[in-house]
């Protein structure tokens, strides 16, 4: 059950402007319950109190496992009709690879269904499909789609390239298996947030350089495209961007961190990568990737994201290099808005955003 009334869906279904942004088209949503600039939507102030958080005496134990235990959030299921959900583990090179599966029960054999595949966040070291189960479950409701949740491995036990190629693998498992999930192949849609965006890009960079031609859509939701600051032609990471009301920077400015350069970047770096030579990999950082020839894309960000940033100027670099791209920033939002379905309205129009495109390819 929602905790918010369905007309503050329909207002950012309805209410949305397009403006250029930094030379790109960039759709933004209206915050529906603060109409003043630099404000945080009310229910993101709300939701800052139910979510997890970091335990102290935890963290003096096991420091990387009190950090994946903070992170998620309690979502809600939204789903109206009966979805059935189905689980397998796979064997890519040695890692063992859960896959999820959701769809709706009637009718129970469809053939032919859209499909998506989703790719977590969690920084590369943390995340869990089951903090975006309610967000798979929901999308199969309204795309009539199948939908996978890809439970690849993580740093730093498994470092990169382990994660980058079970999502990869996954892929090009489903693809191959097709008419057994009953889908169809040519209508594939792969999707993530934050890491699971990272990911997203680097399936469809690995994807298009093969010529395999798996995916038919790429949905990147406020993804990390470049683990450096300095390099990347046309990025920059620039405060200004943001506008912070003076009642609430405070509150806001700590959001801000992520896509920050700062000082101790090579801590994290250090724990997803084996060597700083990967750091300019496109399949690490697709902003160093020449663009041309990828699949569609669905760039979303959060007003007060610092991966805003970076996804907006990766939309712009797609959109460059000849590649159909709608990118849309929710206004009043923060990163990982996305993990609070049936919290804030945006969670579900980002949703029924997905399921729309998949239903047009």
């Amino acid at each position: 059950m929602r905790k918010y009334g369905y007309e503050l869906v329909e207002a950012l279904q309805s209410q949305q402007t397009a403006t250029d942004c930094n030379g790109g088209p960039v759709i933004i949503k209206v915050n529906p319950e603060e109409a003043r600039p630099g404000y945080l939507d009310p229910r993101e102030v709300e939701a800052q109190q139910v979510g997890y958080r970091y335990d102290v005496e935890l963290g003096k134990v096991n420091p990387l496992q009190a950090v994946r235990d903070s992170m998620g959030f309690p979502s809600r299921n939204l789903n109206t009709v009966e979805t059935h959900t189905q689980y397998e583990r796979l064997n890519f090179d040695g890692n063992e690879v859960g896959l999820w599966r959701y769809y709706p029960r009637k009718p129970e054999r469809k053939q032919g269904r859209p499909c998506l595949i989703y790719l977590h966040g969690g920084g590369w070291i943390g995340g869990s499909v089951y903090t975006l189960e309610h967000q798979c479950r929901l999308i199969a409701e309204l795309a009539d789609a199948v939908v996978f949740n890809i439970d690849y491995s993580l740093a730093p036990e498994k470092k990169f390239p382990h994660g980058f190629n079970d999502c990869f693998h996954a892929v090009k498992h489903i693809y191959d298996h097709a008419d057994d999930y009953g889908i169809d192949r040519t209508r594939i849609t792969v999707a993530g947030d934050s890491a699971g965006g990272n990911l997203t890009a680097a399936v469809a960079l690995k994807d298009r350089d093969l010529g395999s031609h798996m995916v038919a859509l790429q949905v990147l939701i406020y993804p990390c495209v470049t683990f450096v600051s300095q390099g990347v032609e046309g990025y920059k990471w620039d405060a200004s961007e943001f506008e912070l009301s003076d009642e609430q920077r405070a509150m806001i400015e700590p959001m801000l961190g992520l896509g920050r350069p700062r000082d101790d970047e090579k801590e994290m770096n250090d724990m997803y990568l084996e060597s700083p030579s990967d750091l300019r990999n496109p399949y690490v950082s697709p902003a160093f990737a020449d663009s041309k020839g990828l699949p569609p894309a669905i760039c979303i960000g959060a007003e007060f994201d610092g991966l805003r940033i970076q996804t907006e100027f990766y939309a712009r670099k797609l959109a460059a290099a000849g590649v159909s791209v709608k990118t849309i920033r929710y206004k009043g939002c923060t990163h990982a808005f996305f993990d609070k379905l049936g919290f804030v309205p945006q969670a579900e129009d980002v949703c029924i955003e997905i399921a729309n495109a998949m239903k047009q390819l």
